[in-house]
């Protein structure tokens, strides 16, 4: 299946290869919803991020007792990120953490995140490159105080190296036109502790979309699947799927969106993801983006 998707991609990634001009702007933003783009951010740019999700709209978590998830936050993120070079962005962040295993235990909590991103093709460069390509690295280590007990949770801390989580993929992306931008996302996910009988390793593939309807309004979509060895979807893993809504404001990109992933960085919402869309476990979210020029 993952071969097949892949193989589409390329077929229509290669119609209108000989295109000489390079592309910008595949998407608006360095994400998407939950996953990042293909976007790096131009040298001496810094982007000062705050990402927000909240509560169950619905479910048993959901409703009027919590005001459709308004009064709770599952996950809170604030960072920024720096170009580098047009070609290289480097990024810091401080997130709440929160995803849960199956069985309702948390996730790695209280996260200091670091990440790269490197740019390695631009659709349209001499040639006629048909794709865009970039790389992303991410570290994760939480700084929740240790919970002795049972080996089996995450915040059992064995040792220091525990602490950590890693992830590491590729965006292969290309714009069709004004109004159409896809790309795929096939990456690797380690955890350096885990709960009983689970898998240290997680390979993924995202896909993502941005359909442009106004000038300054966009539409966005992406989906994250995890394959685990021995994993099924009766086992209370799902795929991360958010759609959402892109407002443009001068140096300001705001995106308001509706997703199943409690976590925010891709070592949470990855292996973490335990709602479900069927069950209302889907909740609000946004996030506000102000680039500086430094």
């Amino acid at each position: 299946m993952q071969r097949y998707w892949l193989f589409s991609f390329l077929c229509l990634a290669s119609l209108g290869a000989s295109a000489q001009e390079a592309v910008y702007q595949t998407f608006k933003d360095t994400r998407v919803v939950n996953s990042h783009s293909v976007e790096t951010l131009r040298a001496h740019r810094l982007d000062v991020r705050i990402v927000h999700r909240f509560g169950d709209i619905a479910g048993d978590q959901g409703g009027w007792p919590t005001f459709y998830g308004l009064e709770e936050a599952t996950d809170v993120a604030i960072g920024a990120e720096y170009g580098v070079s047009d070609n290289l962005t480097i990024g810091l962040y401080r997130s709440k953490g929160g995803g849960r295993t199956p069985t309702g235990d948390q996730g790695l909590r209280q996260l200091v995140n670091g990440l790269v991103k490197v740019r390695l093709l631009r659709q349209g460069q001499p040639g006629g490159t048909p794709l865009s390509l970039s790389i992303v690295g991410l570290s994760s280590l939480s700084t929740a105080e240790r919970i002795d007990g049972s080996a089996d949770l995450v915040s059992s801390f064995p040792k220091f190296a525990h602490r950590f989580a890693f992830h590491g993929g590729a965006v292969i992306a290309r714009k069709f036109g004004p109004g159409l931008s896809l790309q795929l996302a096939p990456g690797y996910t380690h955890r350096n502790l885990v709960p009983f009988e689970d898998f240290n390793g997680m390979f993924s593939l995202g896909f993502g979309g941005r359909v442009q309807l106004t000038r300054t309004l966009g539409l966005v979509g992406d989906v994250t699947l995890p394959f685990v060895k021995e994993r099924g979807a009766d086992t209370g893993y799902y795929p991360a799927v958010g759609l959402g809504l892109e407002i443009e404001t001068g140096g300001h990109v705001f995106q308001v969106n509706l997703t199943n992933a409690t976590g925010i960085m891709e070592t949470d919402f990855i292996p973490y993801t335990t709602s479900s869309w069927f069950d209302g476990e889907f909740r609000l979210g946004f996030t506000i983006s102000r680039l500086f020029n430094l």
